[in-house]
């Protein structure tokens, strides 16, 4: 091993990964993935499917999970920098509910893995932010489930200005410089975990 390190989040299964980078005066090189090193590091997850998505400053995707194939999720940026988040929905774990966040920027190249049971989202902090995942499960249509990404329940310290009225409606959230929160219609009519399952 030696090409990465890995650690593990403050919720079992979450973890940052940070590839060894060789630079000089050209540029850089690194591996974005080697299945080997992955397995030494006891990952062992098995990815079928590539995916990236460009957002503007203010978007937040989320907070999405599978509700019958779920995913794990292999993350990172490429251009600009995200908030990336992830909340326990496993049901039978002690920290179901609980989030764990970091930040992730093509400058710090880190990488976060979310395993399937989980709930993730991510806010672009920077003008324009590409963002890359791999994944252990196809897409199938019609299986993706939502929760409220201001659940009060939940917590979640995005780091922007705003005052929850009880919906997880955008308006009158921005950023610190300003910048209004920009949400798909559909992810601003998910609702709060306790709405959204009950055990």
């Amino acid at each position: 091993m030696g090409q990465i390190k890995v650690t593990k989040a403050p919720i079992e299964g979450l973890y940052i990964i940070e590839p060894a980078v060789h630079g000089d005066n050209r540029g850089y090189f690194m591996e974005t993935y080697n299945k080997r090193d992955m397995e030494e590091a006891g990952l062992t997850m098995n990815f079928v499917q590539d995916n990236q998505s460009m957002s503007v400053k203010g978007v937040l995707r989320g907070l999405h999970f599978q509700k019958q194939f779920p995913q794990g999720k292999l993350v990172r940026v490429i251009r600009g920098k995200v908030f990336d988040v992830a909340v326990d929905l496993r049901k039978n774990s002690n920290t179901y509910g609980r989030w764990f966040g970091v930040e992730l920027s093509a400058e710090n190249k880190k990488q976060f893995y979310v395993p399937e049971g989980f709930a993730h989202g991510y806010l672009t902090l920077s003008d324009v932010a590409e963002f890359c995942y791999k994944v252990t499960d196809f897409y199938h249509p019609g299986d993706e489930g939502g929760l409220a990404w201001n659940d009060p329940s939940i917590g979640i310290d995005w780091g922007i200005k705003g005052t929850y009225n009880g919906t997880a409606s955008a308006e009158g959230y921005t950023l610190p410089d300003g910048t209004p929160l920009n949400i798909l219609d559909r992810d601003q009519n998910w609702r709060n975990l306790n709405e959204t399952f009950s055990f």
